[in-house]
């Protein structure tokens, strides 16, 4: 896909093969914000352990993780994911994004989140779902031009490392496979 820098986007299903990258790319988004529910210590640091979880995402009838590519350097990555495998649950996904900052505002969240809704509609899922930190207006935004709609708050979701609470939204998507 054409980015507005003039560049081109590769979207594709991760492989096995991108652990590497994966563990490079993780690391670096988790540097650059405060947002996102794991810092850099958290992450994965292991690329045996990485081609696994990307391993089992590509066989899974329900979950997916998709890739952004720039010149060959993963820059961002969606997934889908079934919340939890109990008979009254099965309807329900969760969303996660992550762009590099220096990759925001080109459309790679706008692709990878309109990717991401047709892989949990094609998936049979009713309701994706995800959590994004209230201060992150452009987040948001994104989220709200794709449908999402608010349904609650958690004013105590994260306790960052300094002491301070940030704020979580919780919002809601209806993908219409009722």
């Amino acid at each position: 896909m054409p980015l507005k820098n003039g560049k081109s986007c590769t979207l594709r299903s991760a492989e096995p093969g991108d652990a590497e990258a994966f563990v490079h790319y993780s690391l670096q988004l988790r540097g650059e914000t405060d947002y996102l529910c794991a810092g850099p210590e958290e992450a994965e640091h292991d690329p045996q352990k990485e081609a696994l979880r990307l391993k089992a995402a590509k066989s899974s009838p329900t979950d997916v993780t998709l890739c952004a590519f720039v010149d060959g350097e993963l820059v961002g990555s969606a997934s889908v994911n079934l919340l939890r495998n109990r008979r009254k649950m099965l309807h329900r996904a969760g969303f996660g994004i992550g762009v590099l900052a220096a990759y925001q505002g080109l459309g790679i969240g706008n692709a990878l989140t309109e990717q991401c809704i047709l892989c949990a509609k094609q998936a049979g899922f009713v309701q994706l779902e995800l959590e994004v930190v209230a201060e992150n207006e452009k987040a948001l935004q994104l989220y709200q031009r794709h449908g999402f709609i608010v349904y609650g708050r958690n004013p105590l979701g994260f306790r960052c490392g300094d002491g301070r609470w940030q704020e979580l939204v919780l919002m809601r998507l209806e993908l219409g496979n009722v």
